[in-house]
């Protein structure tokens, strides 16, 4: 049984015009932290009018449609504050009335509200994969419009970083909305200020990506690390809603943490960076990163299919190629899950070697070395987003940053 089917569990059995009025300027500022994705309550008063302007947004962005008193009701906010924001968010172009609720009761039919969806559009873009870059044109609700890609041909450095700028530079062509802002899920180690402080398999140390996209385009930039993205993504469009990690398999490896409701990025932005811990004590294969028997020597998806590929050279078995890698995988994820009791691993990357010999060997590994006691019902299972898991990460990135909704 493939995890597509079932999920697994450890039991045995301008920028300023393109923005509009009232959106956030951001375009010199990273993705936020320390704070839960969703507003949910009240907040102190010197920061109350963004949090507010954030909380009915979420509000109308999860539910859809509702009249000024359901979301006076859902937010705990006053009918006259509400009455206000709307008001703001009407003359932004941000919010719509819909019409009149058909109700029984006697009196005037409420007006119904809803995010204007149709307002702005968002470029996503996803520098995992080994050979190519991706790209997509989205809407508000992380629908892909157009996509997007070019060959990365062994491309590092600045050549690289030329292809994300003419792959963006490509999607906003094809624009037909306002763009609320481009967000980039980029492998390594990513700071708040959107620069890849490291991403060894794209030769890049110290690159400025977000302020070289700003530069270009004038408009709000994100950028963060994609699996950091890609668990966004699964938060926001694929049902995750308790506490997880997503492990993101591309040209590297790399996972995404998400805790009550809340993003982990660590004291130096390194959370989640697994693919450059060394696994087990017996050597392993030279690494990128200078070091031997790196996680990213057994998983990441050049090396694994460049494996697969000796094996069938070899007469020997594919299953035990990736048996082992899931193990390794199951090693490492071991000690997370132990630590922080997690509910659920979700696995991003290529089905074709994830899903299989590979899940179960790391599910089976993760059951031996944990208390079925304590994490016994954690599951692991394959994302349903699948290749377009980081570009519809990224747009929320973007709509975090500038509208506070995901």
């Amino acid at each position: 049984m493939t995890a597509a089917g079932a999920q697994r569990s450890l039991s045995p059995t301008s920028a300023t015009a393109a923005r509009g009025p009232g959106i956030a300027d951001h375009t010199t500022q990273g993705f936020s932290s320390g704070r839960a994705l969703r507003p949910s309550a009240k907040i102190l008063p010197e920061h109350a009018r963004s949090h507010n302007r954030s909380l009915v947004l979420q509000t109308l962005y999860r539910a859809g449609q509702q009249s000024r008193a359901d979301i006076a009701r859902s937010t705990g906010l006053t009918r006259v504050t509400i009455s206000d924001l709307v008001g703001e968010f009407i003359s932004e172009g941000l919010i719509v009335e819909t019409g009149q609720r058909e109700d029984a009761r006697p009196g005037k039919p409420a007006t119904l509200l809803d995010i204007n969806r149709s307002a702005f559009q968002i470029v996503g873009i996803d520098l995992s994969d080994y050979a190519m870059f991706r790209g997509a044109l989205l809407d508000l609700d992380g629908g892909i419009l157009e996509h997007r890609e070019v060959t990365l041909a062994g491309s590092t450095g600045a050549d690289a970083a030329a292809k994300v700028v003419g792959l963006v530079g490509e999607l906003l062509a094809l624009a037909t909305s306002p763009i609320l802002g481009i967000g980039v899920g980029s492998p390594g180690v990513v700071d708040f200020t959107g620069t890849v402080l490291s991403a060894p398999n794209l030769g890049w140390t110290d690159v400025p990506l977000q302020r070289i996209l700003l530069q270009e385009f004038s408009l709000p930039v994100v950028v963060g690390n994609d699996a950091n993205a890609a668990v966004l993504a699964e938060h926001s469009f694929g049902g995750a809603d308790r506490d997880m990690m997503l492990v993101k398999v591309g040209h590297g490896v790399g996972a995404g943490l998400l805790v009550g409701g809340t993003p982990l990025y660590g004291s130096r932005f390194a959370a989640g960076e697994i693919g450059h811990v060394v696994v087990g004590t017996d050597g392993g294969l030279p690494c990128v990163c200078g070091k031997n028997g790196c996680l990213e020597t057994w998983l990441a998806a050049p090396r694994l299919e460049a494996a697969l590929a000796a094996a069938r050279a070899n007469s020997a078995s594919t299953d035990d190629v990736l048996a082992e890698a899931g193990r390794h995988l199951g090693i490492s994820l071991a000690a997370i899950v132990g630590a922080l009791n997690l509910a659920e691993i979700v696995l991003s990357g290529p089905t074709h070697l994830l899903d299989g010999p590979l899940a179960a060997a790391t599910i089976e590994t993760l059951r031996n070395r944990t208390m079925a006691q304590f994490h016994g019902d954690l599951t692991l299972r394959m994302t349903t987003l699948g290749e377009d898991i980081v570009v519809r990460g990224a747009a929320v990135m973007v709509l975090s940053a500038q509208l506070g909704v995901s």
